[in-house]
C-alpha cells in the first residue's frame, strides 16, 4: 500500500499536517490535490481545534505541480477546462483552488512552515495560511508563467492585501525565484528562522493556549478587514481555462522539459 501523500496529528488541539511525498519534494499530482483538500475539509469539522501546522517532509515544502501530471492534463483537455471553470458544490473555489484556499476559510490560525523550494501551486498552499515562517535559504517562486500559465489556485484571493499589486505582477510575469529573506521584505513571508517547523509548532502552542473565541475572532477580523477574498477566483479560472493547451502554452511546457528557449507564435 502506499504512503498517503498527507498525514495529519492532532495532539491538544494542533493539528499538524504534512505534505507526504518527499521523493518528488512533494510535488502536486492528482491524488496530492485530492488529499490537500480532505485534509482541510476533515479539519474544518474538527471539534476542540486551536491551530494547524502546514508542513512538508523531507527536503522542500512543495515543488510546485509534476510535470507528469502536466502531461495528464494534456492527454483530457475539454474536461479539464470544464473543470477549472466549475466551482465545487457550495464553494467559491474549484477543485484546484480549494487545496490552497481551504486553509484560508478554516476559522483557526494556520501556520505555514517553509523549507527548501516553496514553487507555484506550492506557493499558493502556503499562501492559504495565515503565517509563513521559513528557513531563510527557502526559496519562493510564483512559477506559473514557465509553463506559459497564469497563477489558478487561489492566487487571487490569497496574496492581495500581503504585497503590492506591481511586486505581485513582476513575480508572476518573471517567475523569479527569491531567497526568503527577500519574500519576507515583499510581505510572502512572516517570519525567518533557522527551524520554521519548531518556530510553527511554538507559535501554535501560543496560539492554543489564549482564548480559542479571540484566536478564531482575530484571524476572522484579518482576513475581513484586508483584501483579498472570493470574488476573483472565477476571473482566475477563465482566464486559465483559456490559456491551458493552447499552442503557446504546450510550447512553454516541451521547452521547459527540453531545457531550450520557448518558439512562441
Amino acid at each position: 500500500m502506499s504512503e498517503p501523500r498527507v498525514t495529519i496529528a492532532i495532539e491538544d488541539g494542533i493539528a499538524e499536517v504534512t505534505l507526504n511525498r518527499p521523493e518528488k519534494l512533494n510535488a502536486f499530482d492528482l491524488a496530492m490535490f485530492q488529499a490537500v483538500s480532505d485534509a482541510g475539509n476533515r479539519l474544518a469539522g474538527e471539534a476542540g481545534l486551536r491551530a494547524v501546522v502546514l508542513t512538508g517532509a523531507g527536503n522542500g515544502f512543495c515543488a510546485g505541480i509534476d510535470l507528469a501530471t502536466l502531461g495528464q492534463f494534456a492527454g483530457r483537455l475539454d474536461a479539464l477546462k470544464r473543470d477549472i471553470v466549475t466551482p465545487l458544490a457550495g464553494q467559491a473555489a474549484n477543485a484546484f483552488q480549494h487545496p490552497c484556499t481551504v486553509w484560508a476559510d478554516l476559522p483557526v490560525p494556520v501556520i505555514a512552515a517553509l523549507h527548501g523550494v516553496t514553487f507555484g501551486a506550492g506557493l499558493q498552499l502556503a499562501l492559504g495560511a495565515d503565517l509563513r515562517i521559513a528557513h531563510p535559504e527557502t526559496q519562493l517562486s510564483i512559477m506559473e508563467s514557465r509553463w506559459g500559465l497564469v497563477p489558478d489556485m487561489g492566487l487571487t484571493k490569497l496574496l492581495p492585501g500581503l504585497m503590492r499589486a506591481d511586486q505581485a505582477l513582476e513575480l508572476i510575469l518573471t517567475a523569479r525565484v527569491v531567497k526568503a529573506p527577500e519574500a519576507q521584505e515583499l510581505g510572502l513571508v512572516t517570519r525567518i528562522a533557522e527551524d520554521p517547523l519548531g518556530a510553527a509548532r511554538e507559535m501554535a502552542r501560543a496560539i492554543a493556549a489564549g482564548s480559542p473565541e479571540a484566536m478564531r475572532g482575530a484571524k476572522a477580523l484579518v482576513r475581513a478587514a484586508w483584501p483579498g477574498d472570493d470574488a476573483q477566483l472565477g476571473l482566475e479560472a477563465r482566464l486559465q481555462a483559456e490559456i491551458i493547451g493552447s499552442p503557446n502554452q504546450m510550447e512553454a511546457v516541451m521547452a521547459g522539459m527540453q531545457k531550450r528557449a520557448p518558439r512562441f507564435r
